[in-house]
């Protein structure tokens, strides 16, 4: 399996250390496009997890798009490498318990839809909700990513 572009440098983290044993698993799979991307979307949640904004960074292209969408509208939270790693930081600095997880997903030819559960604490203990985002490639970087609206 090709090892994607982003991927060579990251310093050896527990977030490298997951992403070998990821890419290693999907090596045994059939080598595609979709085995990619689904490695790629599981490898920028474990770097989401660890905090690792590096990581974050070399996962997607320089004009990233983060998108919301609520019914027909669609708003665009970030439009580039730097502003997604500089929100990301700022959430991350709010939130130093959020944490997200692959509920379920589905990849196709150019796309990988999942039902992500992100986790938290709060004031009143351990609270969680699901989304559905949809991750978009350009190569083997992601390129857009659309959010939408959680369910408790």
């Amino acid at each position: 399996m090709r090892i994607p572009g982003w991927m060579v440098g990251v310093r050896r983290s527990a977030c490298t250390a997951l992403a070998a044993a990821l890419l290693s698993h999907v090596a045994l799979a059939e080598d595609t496009p979709a085995d990619q991307y689904r490695a790629a979307v599981e490898v920028f949640v474990a770097a989401f997890n660890q905090r690792d904004l590096e990581a974050i960074g070399k996962a997607v292209t320089d004009d990233i798009e983060w998108l919301s969408v609520d019914g027909a509208a669609v708003s665009v939270e970030t439009a580039s490498r730097q502003a997604l790693v500089e929100a990301l930081g700022s959430y991350f600095a709010s939130c130093t318990s959020c944490r997200s997880e692959l509920a379920q997903v589905l990849v196709s030819k150019e796309r990988v839809v999942a039902v992500e559960v992100a986790s938290w604490d709060s004031q009143d203990g351990p609270a969680s909700q699901r989304s559905v985002s949809v991750y978009e490639f350009d190569g083997d970087l992601i390129r857009r990513v659309y959010y939408f609206p959680a369910e408790p």
